[in-house]
């Protein structure tokens, strides 16, 4: 085995959702574990502290996390210092804030929709100066439910700009053919994860399905 690999799901998504990206995973060598959390009754609140501890108790992990996962795990990182976290990759994840979290907000049910993890999708983090090495994955296939509640500048995954995803400190970046549910099911998007956790860096030369990918 080449490592461990911690897996978080998004928002309204269960831990299932992780599954097949878990297997390609475990197929190129690491040992792969998905943490389940409430998104809209747990939130960051509750869900931080108890990735704090599964994370202390695993040794070094990689973990890669989709969407308000990324989040939630960036929050952890930023919380405890200690954490042997080597490299981490988040899919599709509003690092700089959700516009399509703002504009669901505004509507009277938002509260029930997004719960505890309104204000972190809302205003992302600020940046990331910490020793975990962080690539991020943006899709550029507008297929998703954020464009009923918010207007996108430029490529979306349909729920998330591109632009929404680049963390000041990240490590590296790169646009994918798919939208936003779709990178759990993108081939694409999971060799890109694996050279991120391999050698720290993605592959550049097949950005956004240059090798002939199919977007989703």
């Amino acid at each position: 085995m080449t490592g461990h690999v911690v897996l978080l799901h998004g928002l309204w998504m269960p831990s299932a959702a992780m599954q097949w990206l878990a297997s390609r995973l475990s197929a190129g060598g690491y040992r792969s574990q998905v943490f389940a959390y409430s998104s809209v009754t747990d939130g960051p609140d509750l869900a931080v502290p108890r990735l704090c501890e599964t994370l202390r108790g695993c040794g070094p992990t990689h973990v890669v996390a989709h969407s308000l996962g990324g989040l939630i795990a960036m929050q952890a990182l930023c919380n405890d210092a200690d954490l042997e976290v080597p490299r981490m990759v988040c899919l599709g994840s509003p690092l700089r804030g959700s516009g399509a979290a703002a504009g669901l907000m505004r509507w009277p049910l938002s509260t029930l929709m997004l719960g505890r993890s309104a204000g972190l999708l809302r205003e992302g983090l600020p940046c990331w100066q910490g020793r975990t090495e962080v690539g991020v994955i943006a899709g550029r296939v507008p297929h998703g439910l954020g464009m009923l509640f918010g207007q996108f500048d430029g490529d979306s995954d349909g729920t998330v700009a591109v632009e929404e995803t680049r963390l000041d400190g990240a490590t590296d970046h790169v646009v994918a053919a798919t939208s936003h549910s779709g990178m759990l099911f993108s081939a694409e998007v999971a060799d890109q994860t694996l050279a991120f956790l391999r050698h720290g860096r993605f592959d550049q030369a097949r950005q956004g399905g240059a090798t002939g990918s199919t977007p989703l």
